[in-house]
């Protein structure tokens, strides 16, 4: 844990009981809950939520197709409204104090402290480095299909192959549409795997995909050994890691995430309501749940909070009940006999 490079708080530093680290949906309900149980919280937020460049969130009861920006910026009100706070900001660095405060650091210099802090930082997706992919990511590259799979049903979709659950998503996929390629790549799938595809009425396509194609702002297909295959939609999978700096500063233990004999990324290690290793720390969110949708993120924040919460009033009333018997050891004795 990162205690060498700080022996005390700056003078000016803002002292809030609780900073929640990202200002997603993971962060907001921590916030919210953390709020309305009368807790000085601060959300500080970078801007930069992961899922952006998408139209709408999906999959949220009540706020199916609320487009990204309209969900968070209620939220935020939601927080204010119940007196919490919220500061536009990315933390450069994080150390514990020697009196276990917290200690942030912005980028812009500002010093901040807190009694606790929950990180809900989010992931990167590590996408593959082919020409006019990025571009397309959230819109015509897609991933998840619980995300995004029924807006894109019965249109012309690809797999992109060659990752480690390749074949497990084209399978997947095949429940939105029945027009499905896979870009198998230099590698064609296995003999089980080439079996299982094709009895699903998945073809393959060899040959190394070199770029995709957009036709007016829109995704019209994918480049395949020097030519054009039609495609609406293509699918890949991203490596997920975490965005763990301010973990790291505080020495969290972060872990790969495996499925089945993969490993598809790397999250911090947390219980079931969000507390790490390190005391006083907690997590909400894809930091920590990789593959979260939004209001699965919702959720963990709100455990996080309510757990957060709870330790700050079992905290207080340790301290309450040693002031009491300090109080009871100080006061002078009566003699019961009146001498």
């Amino acid at each position: 844990m990162n205690r060498n490079h700080e022996t005390a708080a700056p003078g000016d530093a803002r002292h809030h009981e609780v900073i929640v680290v990202g200002g997603g949906a993971a962060g907001l309900s921590g916030a919210l809950t953390l709020a309305r149980a009368r807790r000085d919280v601060l959300v500080v937020d970078s801007g930069a939520p992961r899922n952006a460049p998408a139209a709408a969130v999906h999959g949220y009861l009540g706020r199916e197709g609320t487009p990204p920006a309209e969900l968070l910026a209620a939220g935020r009100a939601e927080v204010a409204a119940h007196g919490g706070a919220h500061r536009p900001g990315e933390v450069r660095s994080a150390a514990r104090l020697p009196d276990d405060r917290f200690l942030l650091t912005l980028t812009d210099g500002t010093a901040l402290t807190a009694d606790r802090l929950l990180v809900a930082t989010g992931l990167v997706d590590e996408l593959p480095e082919l020409p006019g992919l990025a571009a397309q990511w959230g819109r015509g590259v897609l991933s998840c299909p619980y995300c995004h799979g029924w807006e894109v049903r019965d249109r012309p979709v690809g797999v992109l192959g060659g990752g480690p659950l390749s074949v497990h998503q084209a399978l997947l996929w095949r429940q939105w549409t029945d027009d499905l390629l896979f870009f198998s790549g230099a590698e064609p799938p296995e003999d089980e795997a080439a079996e299982q595809l094709a009895a699903r009425g998945i073809t393959l396509v060899p040959g190394e995909v070199t770029g995709v194609d957009e036709t007016d702002g829109r995704l019209s297909g994918v480049r395949v050994a020097g030519r054009h295959v039609p495609r609406e939609v293509l699918v890949i999978g991203p490596r997920l890691s975490a965005r763990s700096g301010v973990l790291t500063d505080l020495g969290a233990e972060l872990t790969d995430l495996a499925m089945g004999d993969h490993v598809v990324g790397t999250h911090a290690t947390a219980d079931a309501t969000g507390a790490t290793t390190v005391p006083g720390l907690w997590v909400a969110g894809n930091v920590s749940a990789l593959t979260d949708q939004v209001i699965g993120a919702a959720a963990a924040g709100q455990r996080a909070g309510a757990a957060i919460n709870a330790d700050l009033v079992a905290a207080e009333t340790r301290r309450a009940v040693a002031a009491r018997r300090a109080r009871s050891d100080a006061a002078p004795t009566t003699d019961p006999a009146g001498q």
